[in-house]
């Protein structure tokens, strides 16, 4: 038996989850968390086998989360569900230590498929994804301005890039103001970008953030390209 625990903000979700995996008995939820620290406390007096572990939740993002986990319960395996684009973390959250990457778009069998292979002990990744890493590995040599960025920079550049105020990322990331508006001047340094609105078209354009996140209520959204929207998991 898998033992599992679904981390994500937002309770339908976990709910939605929770329901989709219960259709498979080799599966079993025993836990959920809506936030970085309730899944770290969770994890430390029980026995877990892999997390499900959404990108955005509050607190803690998701880069500084994974190696936490692995200190934390070495053996436990971590598969990253999101609606993000690959583009925006695949290739982080691995580094990071996530034995898994997968959209919400993908099929409820496929969900559970992942978390068999990750349970196994393999990497489990897209075939877009793989793709994407091979490329990468072939021109080595060209990093865009994002890569550049240390994982916390780009935590706090996707939160801008999204629409979010520097208040709202804080609060979000649980960081100070000040704090937030310090990344957001390493991140200017390092990219070139003279204002926010810069960084939000640049994000929008190579689909690091999603239009919908584009439209939060914090910021108005620069113009962007038509893209489809992400189906989540039914």
């Amino acid at each position: 038996m898998i033992r599992l625990i679904i981390a994500d903000d937002h309770q339908v979700v976990r709910d939605g989850l929770k329901a989709v995996l219960a259709q498979h008995r080799d599966i079993d939820v025993v836990g959920e968390a809506g936030d970085g620290d309730a899944l770290l406390q969770m994890l430390r007096p029980r026995h877990v086998d892999v997390v499900l572990l959404d990108v955005t939740m509050p607190g803690p993002g998701v880069l500084d989360v994974i190696p936490a986990v692995k200190k934390i319960s070495g053996g436990t395996r971590v598969l990253v569900l999101t609606m993000h684009s690959e583009q925006a973390y695949g290739r982080r959250v691995l580094q990071a230590g996530a034995d898994g990457f997968l959209d919400k778009a993908q099929s409820s069998a496929a969900l559970a498929m992942a978390i068999r292979h990750v349970y196994s002990g393999h990497k489990y990744v897209t075939p877009s994804l793989a793709e994407e890493l091979a490329s990468e590995l072939a021109a080595h040599g060209d990093r865009q301005p994002h890569e550049l960025l240390s994982n916390r920079e780009y935590q706090v550049f996707l939160q801008l890039g999204s629409g979010r105020s520097v208040d709202a990322t804080a609060k979000r990331m649980k960081l100070s103001p000040k704090t937030v508006r310090t990344y957001r001047s390493r991140i200017f340094e390092k990219t070139g970008f003279t204002s926010t609105s810069e960084l939000m078209f640049y994000a929008i354009d190579r689909r690091l953030v999603t239009h919908a996140e584009s439209g939060s209520p914090d910021r108005a959204a620069p113009p962007a390209r038509k893209g489809s929207g992400h189906r989540r998991l039914s």
